[in-house]
């Protein structure tokens, strides 16, 4: 790679008038925002619509409640339209993990009551599974699939863990600890073959693929709008085809009991449901002002832009390289292999995101695969290359101190 190659950044996307993309947002100017694949950032326009949402429920929410499904229902249509799916295949539920719930309490035991997940499966996803896996007297198989496998290797280790007791297969579209795709639409149309129900976890999806449901043959499907989609939080899709979606309810038994799917999901009684409502003019907003298409070009050349910056930074600084081959790599996210003794574990990346925040002024995300650190890079549209050329430059010289004296606290064997 040519030095000229690490130092090309992409042009910073602006609003009207050349004004900065980041006074669409309300984020803290004081703190460096280089996780929106975790919680996502909200546009102004669809925060102020939320709040006049609240309003107006407050004046009379006797009136209120009564007309919200049929506000849902054409939230949903709109929301649909995003996603290119039939508004009636789609249910709005509170986040990815709530859609994942309803599908496990739907489903019952058919065969030997094995779930089939992998090892790069959300952690709040696989304890559902691991949970229903004990009501059926059951258990869970996990497919280990390692970082650098291709598509077709990434689909074989899936399969060697699918077989006659298998009742339901989980997998990532786009996996959270390691950025990386799974080959869902082929183990889609294998199960569908066999006759075994598939759950994807498309929660990093909405926004980043365009039409994510494209070609994927699959019973449910769930993804967070609050990531990529810029949605207010608490907005997620459920996506369900098919006989099985029959029996799936929503998390709370309400007025709508007795309509069919999706209807039933538009009864929740007195949860504030303004996220779904407002969802529309978040989604409405990127493409009024920039386009989808823009957007996801500009995420994925900053992300690239990123990782070779930040992987410089870390390599000048350790003398290892820092390069990560996630074998299927998505748009807007890339991984960056940290100093030994950074992230070995779930709790250890948890408490260095949080440490990073306090002491650093950045919001990133550390994740761990196979006892290794990773800094997952995401890029929005509201970051430049400023913000990582700040973290290249101020943070990383930090997280090598931080390393070695985990290291000297906790020397290998």
């Amino acid at each position: 790679m040519s030095e000229t190659e690490v130092l090309t950044a992409p042009r910073p996307l602006r609003l009207a008038g050349g004004r900065p993309a980041t006074e669409a947002w309300s984020l803290d100017p004081g703190m460096r925002h280089l996780n929106h694949g975790s919680f996502g950032a909200v546009p102004l326009v669809a925060q102020e619509l939320q709040n006049q949402l609240r309003a107006e429920m407050e004046r009379a929410p006797v009136v209120w409640f009564p007309a919200l499904p049929q506000r849902i229902a054409a939230a949903r249509r709109e929301i649909a339209a995003f996603l290119s799916v039939a508004p009636g295949d789609l249910a709005l539920v509170p986040n990815a993990s709530a859609g994942v719930s309803a599908v496990y309490a739907a489903l019952p035991r058919r065969r030997g009551g094995e779930i089939v997940v992998t090892d790069h499966g959300y952690g709040a996803v696989t304890m559902g599974a691991e949970r229903l896996a004990r009501r059926w007297g059951g258990t869970v198989r996990t497919a280990r699939v390692p970082l650098d496998a291709d598509d077709e290797q990434a689909y074989e280790a899936v399969l060697a863990e699918v077989g006659d007791a298998t009742d339901l297969i989980v997998v990532d579209q786009i996996t959270s600890a390691t950025a990386r795709r799974m080959p869902v639409a082929r183990i889609g149309a294998e199960a569908r073959q066999r006759g075994i129900p598939l759950l994807v976890d498309g929660a990093h999806a909405p926004g980043l693929i365009e039409a994510p449901l494209a070609g994927l043959d699959c019973d449910f499907w769930v993804g967070n709008l609050h990531k990529w989609a810029c949605a207010p939080r608490g907005t997620a899709a459920l996506i369900a085809r098919g006989p099985l979606r029959d029996a799936l309810h929503p998390l709370i038994d309400s007025w709508g009991a007795a309509e069919p799917y999706p209807e039933r999901f538009d009864h929740q009684g007195t949860v504030d449901a303004t996220s779904y409502l407002a969802a529309p003019e978040a989604l409405g907003f990127v493409e009024r002002t920039w386009g989808w298409g823009t957007v996801r070009r500009y995420m994925d050349d900053l992300a690239g832009y990123a990782e070779r910056v930040v992987g410089a930074a870390f390599t000048e600084l350790t003398g290892a390289g820092s390069a990560v081959d996630v074998g299927e790599p998505v748009p807007g996210m890339r991984l960056v292999r940290l100093p030994d003794g950074l992230a070995d574990g779930r709790v250890a990346a948890d408490e260095l995101r949080d440490r990073a925040a306090r002491e650093l002024g950045v919001e990133a995300a550390f994740t761990s695969f196979g006892g290794a650190g990773y800094l997952r890079l995401s890029a929005a549209v509201y970051n430049t290359a400023a913000d990582y050329e700040h973290f290249a430059d101020a943070c990383v010289p930090v997280l090598g101190e931080w390393a070695r004296a985990a290291r000297r606290q906790h020397p290998a064997p």
